[in-house]
Protein backbone atom coordinates (compact mmCIF):
# COMPACT_ATOMS: atom_id res chain seq x y z
CA UNK A 1 0.00 0.00 0.00
CA UNK A 2 1.28 3.71 -0.73
CA UNK A 3 0.39 6.80 0.83
CA UNK A 4 0.87 9.87 0.31
CA UNK A 5 -0.60 13.69 1.10
CA UNK A 6 -1.71 16.16 -1.62
CA UNK A 7 -1.24 19.81 -0.45
CA UNK A 8 -4.07 20.66 1.49
CA UNK A 9 -3.67 23.28 4.39
CA UNK A 10 -0.83 22.36 6.97
CA UNK A 11 -1.31 18.50 7.22
CA UNK A 12 -2.06 17.85 3.53
CA UNK A 13 -5.00 15.34 2.21
CA UNK A 14 -4.50 12.19 2.47
CA UNK A 15 -4.64 9.80 -0.04
CA UNK A 16 -3.88 5.94 -1.56
CA UNK A 17 -1.36 5.86 -4.69
CA UNK A 18 -1.76 3.50 -6.88
CA UNK A 19 1.44 1.40 -7.16
CA UNK A 20 2.33 2.55 -10.39
CA UNK A 21 2.14 6.09 -9.22
CA UNK A 22 0.04 6.56 -11.57
CA UNK A 23 -3.23 7.54 -9.81
CA UNK A 24 -4.72 8.13 -6.44
CA UNK A 25 -8.33 8.09 -4.40
CA UNK A 26 -9.36 10.37 -1.80
CA UNK A 27 -8.92 8.68 2.21
CA UNK A 28 -10.62 11.67 3.58
CA UNK A 29 -13.50 9.45 4.60
CA UNK A 30 -11.13 7.18 6.52
CA UNK A 31 -8.55 9.33 7.89
CA UNK A 32 -8.28 12.96 6.77
CA UNK A 33 -4.52 13.12 7.13
CA UNK A 34 -1.48 10.65 7.48
CA UNK A 35 -0.61 11.86 10.87
CA UNK A 36 -4.84 10.58 11.68
CA UNK A 37 -4.27 7.74 10.42
CA UNK A 38 -1.41 6.59 12.38
CA UNK A 39 -3.22 7.63 15.31
CA UNK A 40 -5.60 4.90 14.69
CA UNK A 41 -3.87 2.27 12.51
CA UNK A 42 -5.30 -0.54 14.23
CA UNK A 43 -8.17 0.43 13.00
CA UNK A 44 -8.03 2.48 10.06
CA UNK A 45 -5.38 0.04 8.16
CA UNK A 46 -7.64 -2.48 6.87
CA UNK A 47 -9.81 0.26 5.61
CA UNK A 48 -7.09 1.72 3.36
CA UNK A 49 -5.69 -1.72 2.31
CA UNK A 50 -9.06 -2.07 0.98
CA UNK A 51 -9.30 1.38 -0.36
CA UNK A 52 -5.92 0.78 -2.24
CA UNK A 53 -7.11 -2.58 -3.81
CA UNK A 54 -10.05 -1.23 -5.11
CA UNK A 55 -8.42 1.59 -6.83
CA UNK A 56 -5.95 -1.05 -8.39
CA UNK A 57 -9.10 -2.34 -10.32
CA UNK A 58 -10.32 0.43 -10.66
CA UNK A 59 -13.34 0.59 -8.82
CA UNK A 60 -13.25 4.43 -6.97
CA UNK A 61 -13.00 7.62 -8.46
CA UNK A 62 -9.38 8.16 -9.09
CA UNK A 63 -7.48 11.51 -10.13
CA UNK A 64 -4.17 11.29 -12.04
CA UNK A 65 -1.12 11.23 -9.16
CA UNK A 66 0.87 14.16 -9.65
CA UNK A 67 4.11 14.44 -7.88
CA UNK A 68 4.52 18.52 -7.79
CA UNK A 69 1.14 18.59 -5.86
CA UNK A 70 2.07 16.14 -3.39
CA UNK A 71 3.11 17.73 -0.10
CA UNK A 72 5.82 15.24 1.99
CA UNK A 73 3.51 12.61 3.21
CA UNK A 74 3.87 13.81 6.81
CA UNK A 75 3.88 17.92 6.61
CA UNK A 76 5.21 17.93 10.12
CA UNK A 77 5.99 15.41 12.51
CA UNK A 78 5.56 14.72 16.00
CA UNK A 79 9.26 13.59 15.80
CA UNK A 80 12.82 13.14 13.62
CA UNK A 81 15.47 11.61 14.64
CA UNK A 82 18.53 10.69 12.31
CA UNK A 83 20.92 7.79 12.86
CA UNK A 84 23.84 7.19 11.37
CA UNK A 85 23.77 3.76 10.34
CA UNK A 86 26.07 3.71 7.72
CA UNK A 87 29.37 3.60 9.89
CA UNK A 88 31.59 3.61 6.74
CA UNK A 89 30.41 6.85 5.96
CA UNK A 90 31.60 8.14 9.58
CA UNK A 91 34.79 6.83 9.02
CA UNK A 92 35.94 8.04 6.02
CA UNK A 93 34.88 11.94 7.31
CA UNK A 94 37.12 11.18 10.57
CA UNK A 95 39.89 9.75 8.40
CA UNK A 96 39.93 13.07 6.22
CA UNK A 97 40.08 15.02 9.82
CA UNK A 98 42.76 13.04 10.72
CA UNK A 99 40.56 11.74 13.94
CA UNK A 100 40.63 8.46 15.64
CA UNK A 101 37.17 6.89 15.54
CA UNK A 102 35.91 4.98 18.68
CA UNK A 103 35.43 1.56 18.35
CA UNK A 104 31.80 1.95 20.38
CA UNK A 105 30.39 3.76 16.65
CA UNK A 106 30.08 0.32 15.77
CA UNK A 107 28.65 -1.27 18.49
CA UNK A 108 26.39 2.22 19.63
CA UNK A 109 23.70 4.24 17.08
CA UNK A 110 24.92 7.75 17.08
CA UNK A 111 21.58 9.81 16.36
CA UNK A 112 20.20 13.03 16.36
CA UNK A 113 17.17 15.02 17.23
CA UNK A 114 15.81 17.16 14.13
CA UNK A 115 13.57 19.71 13.56
CA UNK A 116 9.95 17.94 12.61
CA UNK A 117 7.75 20.77 13.18
CA UNK A 118 8.01 21.53 8.99
CA UNK A 119 9.39 19.07 5.65
CA UNK A 120 9.81 20.69 2.63
CA UNK A 121 7.39 19.33 -0.21
CA UNK A 122 9.32 17.21 -2.51
CA UNK A 123 9.82 19.46 -5.08
CA UNK A 124 10.30 22.40 -3.28
CA UNK A 125 13.35 24.75 -3.74
CA UNK A 126 15.74 24.54 -1.06
CA UNK A 127 15.94 27.73 0.31
CA UNK A 128 19.31 28.75 1.05
CA UNK A 129 20.61 32.68 2.34
CA UNK A 130 23.85 32.10 2.09
CA UNK A 131 25.77 29.68 -0.13
CA UNK A 132 28.96 30.36 2.46
CA UNK A 133 27.10 28.41 4.63
CA UNK A 134 28.03 24.89 2.63
CA UNK A 135 24.69 23.47 1.47
CA UNK A 136 24.54 19.86 0.95
CA UNK A 137 22.52 16.92 0.13
CA UNK A 138 21.90 13.64 2.27
CA UNK A 139 20.00 10.91 0.77
CA UNK A 140 18.43 8.83 2.58
CA UNK A 141 16.06 6.16 3.84
CA UNK A 142 13.68 6.54 6.73
CA UNK A 143 11.07 4.77 8.91
CA UNK A 144 7.66 5.41 10.08
CA UNK A 145 6.70 3.94 13.53
CA UNK A 146 3.24 3.72 15.00
CA UNK A 147 3.52 4.07 18.87
CA UNK A 148 6.36 2.20 20.30
CA UNK A 149 6.75 1.26 24.45
CA UNK A 150 9.66 2.37 25.96
CA UNK A 151 12.74 -0.51 26.49
CA UNK A 152 11.31 -2.25 23.50
CA UNK A 153 13.59 -4.99 21.68
CA UNK A 154 15.21 -4.95 18.17
CA UNK A 155 12.55 -7.91 17.31
CA UNK A 156 9.52 -5.36 18.84
CA UNK A 157 10.72 -2.37 17.34
CA UNK A 158 10.27 -3.73 13.71
CA UNK A 159 6.73 -4.75 13.92
CA UNK A 160 6.36 -0.88 14.85
CA UNK A 161 7.30 0.63 11.47
CA UNK A 162 4.18 1.34 9.38
CA UNK A 163 5.65 2.73 6.64
CA UNK A 164 9.49 3.21 4.08
CA UNK A 165 10.36 6.42 2.65
CA UNK A 166 12.97 8.74 1.32
CA UNK A 167 14.22 11.82 2.38
CA UNK A 168 17.10 14.91 1.52
CA UNK A 169 18.28 15.72 4.69
CA UNK A 170 19.60 18.88 3.57
CA UNK A 171 22.37 20.10 5.55
CA UNK A 172 25.01 23.19 6.20
CA UNK A 173 28.11 21.88 6.37
CA UNK A 174 29.81 24.93 6.82
CA UNK A 175 27.94 25.48 10.32
CA UNK A 176 28.57 21.84 11.82
CA UNK A 177 31.89 22.62 13.38
CA UNK A 178 30.96 25.09 15.61
CA UNK A 179 27.75 23.74 16.60
CA UNK A 180 29.46 20.44 17.46
CA UNK A 181 32.38 22.42 19.30
CA UNK A 182 29.81 23.61 21.55
CA UNK A 183 28.89 19.87 22.65
CA UNK A 184 25.18 20.46 22.39
CA UNK A 185 24.53 18.98 18.83
CA UNK A 186 22.96 20.31 16.03
CA UNK A 187 20.22 23.12 15.35
CA UNK A 188 21.54 26.18 12.88
CA UNK A 189 23.25 23.40 10.30
CA UNK A 190 20.20 21.59 10.26
CA UNK A 191 17.32 23.01 7.81
CA UNK A 192 14.20 21.94 6.78
CA UNK A 193 14.30 18.13 5.05
CA UNK A 194 12.42 16.85 2.36
CA UNK A 195 10.62 13.56 2.26
CA UNK A 196 9.81 11.52 -0.98
CA UNK A 197 6.43 12.28 -2.15
CA UNK A 198 5.28 8.37 -1.35
CA UNK A 199 5.41 6.09 1.68
CA UNK A 200 5.36 2.96 1.17
CA UNK A 201 4.08 -0.20 3.86
CA UNK A 202 6.85 -2.74 4.43
CA UNK A 203 4.81 -5.72 3.03
CA UNK A 204 4.13 -3.69 -0.35
CA UNK A 205 8.19 -3.89 -0.80
CA UNK A 206 8.54 -7.44 -0.69
CA UNK A 207 12.03 -8.78 -1.13
CA UNK A 208 13.66 -5.50 -0.97
CA UNK A 209 12.05 -4.88 2.84
CA UNK A 210 15.00 -7.89 4.75
CA UNK A 211 16.23 -7.54 8.03
CA UNK A 212 15.20 -4.03 9.04
CA UNK A 213 16.76 -2.55 5.87
CA UNK A 214 15.79 -1.37 2.68
CA UNK A 215 17.59 -2.88 -0.51
CA UNK A 216 17.96 -1.48 -3.73
CA UNK A 217 19.93 1.44 -5.10
CA UNK A 218 19.55 4.37 -4.01
CA UNK A 219 19.39 6.94 -6.96
CA UNK A 220 21.35 10.66 -6.64
CA UNK A 221 21.50 12.75 -9.39
CA UNK A 222 23.31 16.06 -8.87
CA UNK A 223 22.28 19.13 -12.09
CA UNK A 224 21.06 15.64 -14.35
CA UNK A 225 24.09 13.81 -13.98
CA UNK A 226 24.59 10.69 -11.86
CA UNK A 227 25.93 11.51 -8.70
CA UNK A 228 25.44 8.14 -6.14
CA UNK A 229 24.33 4.49 -6.80
CA UNK A 230 24.39 2.88 -3.74
CA UNK A 231 22.62 0.07 -2.45
CA UNK A 232 21.19 0.69 0.43
CA UNK A 233 20.54 -2.53 2.09
CA UNK A 234 24.70 -2.31 2.02
CA UNK A 235 27.31 -1.73 4.60
CA UNK A 236 24.42 -0.60 6.87
CA UNK A 237 26.00 -1.65 10.46
CA UNK A 238 22.78 -0.96 12.24
CA UNK A 239 19.21 -1.76 10.70
CA UNK A 240 15.92 0.09 11.73
CA UNK A 241 15.13 -2.00 14.66
CA UNK A 242 18.69 -1.27 16.26
CA UNK A 243 17.90 2.55 15.35
CA UNK A 244 14.29 2.40 17.31
CA UNK A 245 14.86 0.49 20.00
CA UNK A 246 18.11 2.60 20.42
CA UNK A 247 15.72 5.80 20.50
CA UNK A 248 13.01 3.98 22.88
CA UNK A 249 15.68 3.06 25.51
CA UNK A 250 14.58 5.48 27.85
CA UNK A 251 11.60 6.52 26.22
CA UNK A 252 8.56 6.00 24.52
CA UNK A 253 7.95 6.94 20.63
CA UNK A 254 4.66 8.34 19.58
CA UNK A 255 3.10 7.21 16.32
CA UNK A 256 4.04 9.38 13.31
CA UNK A 257 7.44 9.51 14.55
CA UNK A 258 10.31 9.52 11.48
CA UNK A 259 13.45 7.82 12.13
CA UNK A 260 16.36 8.39 9.50
CA UNK A 261 19.40 5.68 8.63
CA UNK A 262 21.89 8.96 7.82
CA UNK A 263 23.78 9.10 4.42
CA UNK A 264 23.80 5.95 2.70
CA UNK A 265 27.40 4.85 1.75
CA UNK A 266 29.27 1.97 0.58
CA UNK A 267 32.96 1.14 0.33
CA UNK A 268 34.23 0.26 -2.84
CA UNK A 269 34.68 -3.69 -4.37
CA UNK A 270 38.34 -3.28 -2.99
CA UNK A 271 37.53 -1.83 0.54
CA UNK A 272 38.21 1.32 0.28
CA UNK A 273 36.75 4.93 -0.28
CA UNK A 274 34.14 4.38 -2.80
CA UNK A 275 34.40 5.75 -6.68
CA UNK A 276 32.36 8.36 -8.30
CA UNK A 277 30.25 7.20 -10.62
CA UNK A 278 32.05 8.38 -13.92
CA UNK A 279 34.97 6.13 -12.82
CA UNK A 280 32.75 3.03 -12.79
CA UNK A 281 32.09 3.19 -8.75
CA UNK A 282 28.71 3.69 -6.72
CA UNK A 283 29.34 7.36 -6.22
CA UNK A 284 28.03 8.78 -3.22
CA UNK A 285 24.82 10.39 -1.33
CA UNK A 286 26.46 13.69 -0.12
CA UNK A 287 28.87 15.81 -1.20
CA UNK A 288 30.65 16.03 1.70
CA UNK A 289 31.51 12.42 1.50
CA UNK A 290 33.02 13.07 -2.17
CA UNK A 291 35.04 15.79 -0.72
CA UNK A 292 36.24 13.43 2.26
CA UNK A 293 37.54 11.11 -0.39
CA UNK A 294 39.40 13.71 -2.57
CA UNK A 295 41.20 14.78 0.71
CA UNK A 296 42.18 11.24 1.77
CA UNK A 297 43.44 10.69 -1.78
CA UNK A 298 44.79 14.09 -2.88
CA UNK A 299 45.07 16.32 0.28
CA UNK A 300 42.12 18.81 -0.55
CA UNK A 301 38.69 18.72 -1.37
CA UNK A 302 37.68 19.77 -5.06
CA UNK A 303 33.92 19.63 -5.35
CA UNK A 304 32.18 22.69 -3.97
CA UNK A 305 29.10 22.44 -2.10
CA UNK A 306 25.25 22.73 -3.40
CA UNK A 307 25.36 26.63 -5.38
CA UNK A 308 21.99 28.67 -6.06
CA UNK A 309 20.33 26.82 -9.33
CA UNK A 310 21.61 23.17 -8.84
CA UNK A 311 18.59 20.73 -8.52
CA UNK A 312 19.06 17.82 -6.90
CA UNK A 313 16.83 14.08 -7.43
CA UNK A 314 16.79 11.13 -5.14
CA UNK A 315 14.36 8.52 -5.86
CA UNK A 316 14.83 4.43 -6.04
CA UNK A 317 13.58 2.67 -9.08
CA UNK A 318 12.15 -1.21 -9.14
CA UNK A 319 13.31 -3.83 -11.30
CA UNK A 320 11.12 -2.18 -14.04
CA UNK A 321 12.31 1.20 -13.62
CA UNK A 322 9.36 2.37 -12.03
CA UNK A 323 9.73 4.77 -9.13
CA UNK A 324 9.20 3.05 -5.85
CA UNK A 325 9.07 6.35 -3.34
CA UNK A 326 8.85 9.17 -6.38
CA UNK A 327 11.22 11.29 -6.68
CA UNK A 328 12.30 14.39 -4.62
CA UNK A 329 13.76 16.62 -6.97
CA UNK A 330 14.87 19.88 -5.65
CA UNK A 331 16.97 23.26 -6.46
CA UNK A 332 18.31 25.56 -4.53
CA UNK A 333 16.73 28.74 -4.23
CA UNK A 334 18.55 32.02 -2.99
CA UNK A 335 15.84 33.05 0.34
Amino acid sequence: MKLASLKHGRDGRLVVVSDDLAWFTDAFLIAPTLQAALDDWDRVEPDLRALAESLEHGGVPRGRFHEREAASPLPRAYQWADGSAYVNHVALVRQARGAEMPESFWTDPLMYQGGSDSFLAPRDPIPLKDEAWGCDLEAEVVVVTGDVPQGVSREEALSHIRLVGLVNDVSLRNLIPAELAKGFGFVQSKPASALSPVFVTPDALGDRWKDGKLHGTLSVQLNGQDFGRADAGVDMTFDFGTLIAHLAKTRSLGAGSIIGSGTVSNRDADGGPGKPVSEGGLGYSCIAEVRTVETILRGKPETGFLKHGDTVRIEMLDEKHHSIFGAIEQTVAPV
